[in-house]
């Protein structure tokens, strides 16, 4: 276990000359390069003295959020094959290996499955996507560790605020970045459709009890307000309510 807590330092200290915004464009870079098989920046032959570059990928695709990592398989395939042949860095030749897991929909397994990749599968980059309960307790895992995590596929309010950083302070955050979304996207999605036909501008909403919907929540109901909006939220219910009947009914009274 120490040796591979070595590893992890001297990936750290190979990236400590650098600053957070060219780390973050360098980070950016290998993933671009492992979606859609560009070249590697040569920093990450730095990281990783070896003639392999280990990936991990973290997503669901089996359980409740299964639909969202049903594309994965196809796509690392893919990702595979333009790989196969390994990018060619200063005259040598690196081998990309893509290390992909299944969650199970668990958010515990998503944080577990990233410990092990960090530790034992001794990955030098980590991708995860597809909601706050596979991205969170990844993206955590990953900062813990040191190591570099980009995310995808859920609002960016649930990451960054869902794991501690706070409104108007600097980000806590060095090694996970994400990619995403927002609150706002939804905001002028849903106004610019509503604006088209004649309402009494009421709007009953129904949040899930978690990470997405306590974030849309605290975020989306104010700018709905500000636009114009009488928002009538009957409180979050628990994924996997089967009876919404309670909710309706105050909705109903709309």
């Amino acid at each position: 276990m120490s040796d591979r807590f070595g590893s992890q330092k001297k990936r750290a200290s190979a990236v400590r000359g650098i600053t957070r915004r060219q780390f973050a464009k360098r980070a950016a870079a290998l993933a671009g390069g492992v979606s859609l098989g560009g070249a590697l920046p040569a920093f990450w032959t730095t990281a990783n003295a070896a003639d392999t570059l280990r990936v991990g990928f973290i997503s669901p695709r089996s359980g409740p959020l299964a639909g969202f990592g049903e594309p994965d398989p196809y796509v690392i395939d893919l990702a595979r094959k333009a790989l196969a042949k390994g990018f060619e860095i200063g005259g040598k030749t690196y081998q990309i290996e893509i290390i992909d897991k299944d969650t199970q929909s668990d958010p515990a397994r998503a944080g577990q499955l990233a410990k092990e990749l960090i530790t034992s599968g001794q990955i030098d980059f980590m991708l995860t996507t597809s909601t706050p309960e596979t991205v969170n307790p990844v993206s955590d895992a990953c900062e813990a560790a040191g190591v570099p995590c980009l995310s995808t596929v859920m609002p960016w309010e649930a990451w960054y605020f869902g794991r501690g950083a706070k409104p108007n302070e600097p980000s806590p955050f060095k090694w996970t970045y994400h990619f995403s979304f927002g609150v706002k996207n939804f905001l002028d999605c849903y106004v610019s459709q509503w604006s088209a036909v004649s309402t009494n501008k009421k709007l009953g909403v129904l949040y899930p009890n978690d990470a997405d919907g306590n974030a849309i929540r605290e975020h989306l109901a104010p700018a709905l307000a500000k636009a114009g909006y009488t928002i009538v939220d009957p409180g979050g219910y628990e994924d996997g309510t089967p009876d919404y009947a309670a909710q309706n009914r105050k909705v109903r009274g709309l």
